[in-house]
């Protein structure tokens, strides 16, 4: 017979069995997040805090780290197409090389596999992330000039290929570089380098170490690109999302190097090695003012710490070489 401290410990060992299997069950179980490099869950899943991937609360809930909306989401409640057309105004000129490649309907399936891209917060904060990303975007593939048509900051989106590249190939046992393949900029981020292509494509289920040229032959993949890079943190840099969601709380080493919260703080996860710490700079001035106009037309306030005029940039991440090299500011175009 039983006796009663034996049945309570049976009772606690069921209720332990009962709650894995209901977690185990509302895992798919592939690794995602910082512990897998940053790959992003198949199927809109969420992320778990410790890189398990789900759709129940257990991994959408506390420290999830993205997707944590599972299902995929639709931004044109946010951004509706005529708003992308007007703040992307000439990106589809015929002096621009990209013309007819960065598709409205590219940008919303893209942002499908990333929902917390443009879905954390309140409308504001939703509708501050894409002026953002767009304005960060739109710097490094800007074909404006001081007195172009509409003004050089409605020539976003103008070049989809890095000019005058180098190859970018660094010696890389995980992420080794394929014969024949090239990995300088492309893309709206600019993506470069074999090792960010690499990881970026486990992340999207892409082979683009073979195949780098996708990144400016199809739009999603092109967008998916970007988006997975402003969805990245990369140690000891946090995501971009998460400065401008104001999910990122800085460290008192952080605030001691002036960055914020805000767009300067994007600012210097991009391409702060070059840009931020110097004081007035144009190419910072350049994104602001892409932020400020895209912003404008969002109706959304632009938020405080716009500049990293007097930020100290990050210190070295994990990668070997800055995540991106831009083209605009590595005068190579």
């Amino acid at each position: 017979m039983e006796t009663k401290n034996e049945m309570s410990r049976g009772v606690v060992l069921w209720s332990v069995v009962v709650m894995m299997t209901a977690i185990v069950g509302g895992s798919r179980g592939e690794q995602c997040g910082r512990q897998a490099g940053g790959v992003v869950c198949p199927g809109g899943l969420c992320c778990s805090q410790y890189g398990w991937c789900g759709s129940t609360i257990d991994f959408c809930g506390q420290g999830c780290q993205s997707q944590c909306t599972p299902g995929g989401s639709d931004l044109s409640s946010i951004i509706p197409r005529n708003t992308f057309d007007q703040m992307l105004k000439h990106r589809n000129d015929g002096a621009c090389p990209a013309h007819g490649f960065y598709t409205y309907d590219a940008f919303i399936a893209a942002a499908k596999a990333f929902p917390s891209f443009g879905n954390t917060g309140d409308t504001a904060t939703r509708k501050r992330e894409i002026g953002a990303f767009l304005g960060q975007t739109s710097h490094e593939t800007t074909g404006g000039w001081a007195s172009a048509p509409d003004g050089p900051y409605a020539w976003g989106y103008c070049f989809v290929r890095e000019q005058n590249p180098s190859p970018y190939c660094s010696p890389s046992t995980q992420f080794p570089c394929a014969p024949g393949q090239q990995y300088y900029g492309r893309g709206p981020i600019q993506i470069s380098w074999n090792y960010n292509y690499g990881a970026c494509g486990r992340a999207i289920g892409v082979d683009l170490l073979n195949n780098p040229d996708l990144v400016a032959t199809d739009p999603l993949i092109s967008f998916k690109s970007a988006i997975w890079f402003w969805m990245t943190p990369q140690s000891p840099k946090p995501s971009c999302h998460d400065v401008i969601t104001g999910l990122w709380t800085p460290s008192s080493a952080d605030q001691a190097a002036g960055r914020l919260p805000g767009y300067g703080t994007v600012t210097n996860i991009i391409n702060g090695g070059l840009e931020c710490g110097i004081g007035q700079d144009s190419r910072v001035q350049d994104r602001i003012g892409f932020y400020k106009r895209y912003c404008d037309l969002l109706g959304v306030a632009y938020g405080n710490n716009l500049d990293c005029n007097s930020q100290r940039p990050f210190g070295n991440s994990l990668l070997l070489h800055p995540l991106i090299s831009s083209p605009s500011s590595s005068s190579h175009r």
